[in-house]
């Protein structure tokens, strides 16, 4: 017997009518009809007999229609989609790849939406030492969050937020004292965050534009070391901040917390877009739908792009 019989066996007898069962699933009394024969064929009974103008049930249609009724209701069930999941119910454990400065961003905000809609999920975030396309693939990591680069061809990415890149320095430091030049910015040493410790990035390339080239004192491979590092000393470390006008990215927050002001760099840098990855067969599944909507939560800003709901 195959799942169509279930609902038609279902829809008989609860409405004891080949025509009313017919026009609650929408097919013809015909179809009804032949649909009743084979079941009466397979099941061995009747099951509705004519009596006067209307149908009754069999004994045996009679001791089948509760069971009939949830076996539909599984079938229901089973073929609902995934997004449905009442968070209050998942007892998971999310793995997230990301920068440290992504996951500083983050974890807050992941925490406080599972302490108040998810209570039993629980977060890891790992380091960007894996290659997102086959972590995501192997399901080794369940999302990737940050600046996405390459990624199989079926992995998913939806851009969360843009910002710009902008100077931390101590309070205090000779840069923050009057406004800041591309000639002043280039004459001052600075630390760079790259974790395979390269000297160089899109600022070298602005400055080399102005004929001017920046003193690299340090490489880290930690935004939050670097971060400190301005705190204690006249290095500079670049930040992403928010676009002007726009609310407070939660990126800054650590720069905030070290105390540090941000400059704007007086050179056209390109924008930095934070995005999230995942792996398609996580798509329609009710849990991963919650993670992707509270980092959408978390990373973008009120008022910005609406959450696609994918």
């Amino acid at each position: 017997m195959d799942a169509n019989l279930a609902v038609a066996l279902h829809a008989l007898l609860a409405e004891q009518s080949v025509t009313r069962a017919a026009a609650r699933l929408h097919t013809s009394p015909a179809a009804m009809s032949r649909t009743l024969a084979r079941l009466r064929r397979v099941l061995q009974d009747p099951l509705l007999v004519r009596a006067g103008q209307s149908m009754v049930p069999t004994p045996r249609a009679q001791a089948l229609r509760e069971e009939a009724a949830a076996v539909v209701r599984s079938l229901g069930a089973l073929l609902t989609p995934g997004t449905g999941v009442d968070p209050a119910t998942l007892r998971t454990t999310f793995t997230v790849q990301a920068a440290d400065l992504i996951g500083a961003a983050l974890s807050p905000g992941l925490l406080e939406l599972a302490r108040r809609e998810a209570p039993g999920v629980s977060l890891r975030f790992r380091a960007e030492d894996l290659e997102g396309g086959p972590a995501l693939r192997d399901g080794r990591i369940d999302l990737e969050a940050g600046a996405i680069g390459h990624v199989d061809p079926e992995t998913k990415v939806e851009e969360l937020v843009t910002l710009r890149m902008a100077a931390a320095v101590r309070p205090g430091h000779p840069l923050a004292e009057r406004p800041l030049t591309p000639a002043r910015l280039a004459a001052a040493e600075h630390v760079v965050v790259s974790r395979r410790g390269r000297f160089t990035g899109p600022l070298d390339a602005a400055l080399a534009e102005q004929g001017l080239r920046r003193r690299v004192a340090v490489v880290l491979p930690s935004h939050l070391a670097a971060l400190a590092l301005s705190a204690g000393s006249d290095v500079v470390c670049l930040i992403p901040t928010a676009l002007p006008g726009a609310a407070p990215s939660p990126l800054t927050t650590p720069a905030t917390a070290l105390g540090l002001r941000l400059l704007d760099i007086p050179l056209p840098l390109p924008p930095v877009t934070i995005g999230m990855a995942w792996h398609p067969r996580h798509a329609a599944d009710g849990a991963h739908h919650w993670l992707r909507d509270a980092v959408r939560q978390t990373l973008r800003a009120p008022g910005g792009p609406a959450a696609e709901g994918g």
